[in-house]
């Protein structure tokens, strides 16, 4: 083997990088084997990614037991739960390529040979996908596993349940106690949110398409089998380091396709467009906002999982795990089976493998999908030149048309939906909360989960130039491009107008002339920048439309 690691380590120059590294334990038999970096994401602001450093000791295991010298470095990690509707929340997107960028740095500054990331929260595990593609060297993405359901009143909860309580306790449905049962009940310890939101949607993705070993994300963080996971992923790396196979051999256009395709039949999360667009950006591959609502009209929707289903992640894991959704796509005709995977192995192989546990109602038959096709819509029209985005899981309603109820933060509208100040049939507009107006297009959340437990779920829609919680449900169209903070149309719209979305016709449009959006639109001011020194300063200066990912680079 050719290693990139012997640039440091071998050869009489090098001498004091050897004696630093011995400092610390490497001896000469240790910096002669390929090193394998172990980039982690760990952190103890959420339970998501707090098992990761555990979860790491089992990875070097295997990576020491496969020939290989492990070196584990660490990143950052922003939860998004947690932050979820304060200002802290704007760190969350920004985070994913900040991720990229110091995974790279560490890698090229180390010559790592290979790496193994371990991820978890949601903007870690494209992150680390974005950084494996840049860098083009041998690499395995594990996922650390989703959170256990909580359990009250004999039904599974997840952190979507305390979110809808808020706005059911605002609107009388609920007390005090009921709520503080609720919010001690949902999350019984280490993993991330337990849907079928962000975090999950992106596992699957990985798994899809190809960076993640099949049969290893679905395991949940706190089962016993996760350390043999672990230790799996070590071996498959060093494999991929002895053959020579790089991201972007594994991650091609049929890749992509296959990834959407899985986002469509599990219901997965909208974030899951932001972030192909973007890995697919790292991999010179060419990939469009409509290529998802091409592969999603063609893919029968196939997982029943909350938030709008019956099931929570972990149900995937006890149903059989991945495969079976990928198998059930192979038999389909609806994802490429010849795609390579970082195990050397097709994606056919891989899925073929699958062990269904038999009854389970996780994953329906290809003879009885819960919907034709897949849970993402792409929209266009005068609010959205460039598309937006809705996850139709769950909802009945083809369109509505409405008046604007609009708000310039997320804030404000959660205070309008908490009071009392939204109707059945309001259309609410929340702006100037995009990659650059926010900066970085805030998820919503709490109001989404508001709208909802206060009952109006049903009757109300809204639409944001900011992003969605892959736990959000009802009718929402986020990602709305070009955002108002680059004076794009929904910056136009007025209180009292009539918006018209309709998902069979996939239009969003603003009920005016064309003559009268140009006024407005020529009558318009930029806003005062929000932050003028700093990293949020920086991004807004970079970052891209959400109708290309997001991307800083």
């Amino acid at each position: 083997m050719k290693l990139h690691s012997h640039t440091i380590t071998q050869g009489r120059d090098r001498a004091p990088a050897r004696a630093m590294l011995k400092a610390i334990g490497f001896s000469d038999e240790d910096l002669r084997k390929p090193i394998i970096g172990i980039a982690n994401t760990w952190i103890e602001t959420m339970p998501c990614n707090y098992n990761l450093r555990e979860l790491a000791v089992h990875v070097k295991e295997g990576v020491r037991q496969a020939g290989g010298t492990p070196m584990e470095f660490n990143t950052i990690a922003i939860s998004d739960g947690v932050t979820m509707g304060t200002e802290g929340m704007k760190a969350s997107l920004v985070s994913r390529d900040l991720i990229a960028d110091s995974i790279e740095l560490v890698a090229r500054g180390h010559m790592f040979d290979g790496i193994v990331a371990l991820v978890a929260c949601d903007k870690t595990i494209p992150g680390a996908a974005m950084a494996l593609l840049r860098l083009n060297v041998p690499g395995v993405i594990l996922y650390g596993g989703s959170i256990l359901p909580g359990h009250y009143k004999g039904r599974d909860l997840t952190v979507q349940d305390v979110f809808e309580a808020v706005g059911a306790h605002a609107a009388g449905k609920i007390d005090d106690a009921e709520l503080l049962a609720i919010e001690n009940s949902a999350c019984p310890g280490a993993g991330a949110c337990g849907g079928q939101f962000t975090a999950n949607t992106m596992a699957t993705v990985m798994e899809m398409i190809g960076l993640s070993p099949m049969g290893t994300a679905a395991v949940p963080q706190v089962d016993a089998g996760k350390a043999e996971v672990a230790r799996r992923c070590g071996a498959v790396v060093m494999d991929a380091v002895r053959n020579n196979r790089c991201p972007r051999d594994i991650v091609t256009r049929a890749a992509f396709e296959n990834a959407i395709a899985s986002v469509a039949a599990s219901g997965g999360s909208t974030n899951s467009v932001l972030h192909l667009l973007a890995m697919a950006r790292e991999a010179g591959v060419e990939l469009d906002i409509e290529d998802f609502q091409k592969v999603s009209e063609r893919t029968p929707l196939l997982v029943d999982l909350k938030p709008a289903g019956r099931f929570v992640a972990v149900d995937v894991h006890y149903a059989g795990g991945i495969p079976v959704i990928a198998q059930r796509l192979v038999d389909g005709g609806y994802v490429d089976g010849t795609a390579m995977t970082v195990t050397g192995r097709t994606f056919a192989a891989e899925a073929a493998d699958a062990k269904e546990t038999p009854g389970q109602e996780v994953i329906r038959p290809l003879s009885n999908p819960i919907k034709s096709s897949g849970g993402l819509v792409i929209l266009r029209g005068n609010l959205a030149p460039d598309g937006c985005v809705m996850k139709v899981t769950g909802i009945e309603r083809k369109g509505q048309e409405g008046p604007a109820r609009v708000f310039d933060c997320e804030e404000d509208a959660m205070h309008a939906v908490l009071e009392g100040g939204i109707r059945a049939g309001d259309v609410i507009v929340i702006r100037y909360e995009g990659p650059r107006g926010g900066p970085g297009m805030r998820e919503m959340l709490g109001v989404t989960s508001a709208i909802m437990g206060v009952g109006l779920g049903d009757s109300v829609a809204l639409i944001t130039d900011g992003r969605f919680s892959g736990a959000t449900r009802g009718f929402m169209a986020g990602h709305i491009a070009p955002e108002a903070a680059v004076g794009g149309p929904i910056a136009a719209v007025r209180e009292g107008d009539t918006i018209s979305i309709s998902i069979e016709k996939r239009t969003i449009e603003l009920k005016v002339s064309e003559e009268e959006l140009r006024e407005r639109l020529a009558g318009w001011k930029k806003p005062a920048v929000k932050y003028a020194t700093g990293v949020f300063a920086k991004y807004v200066k970079l970052v891209s439309s959400a109708a290309e990912g997001a991307v800083t680079g």
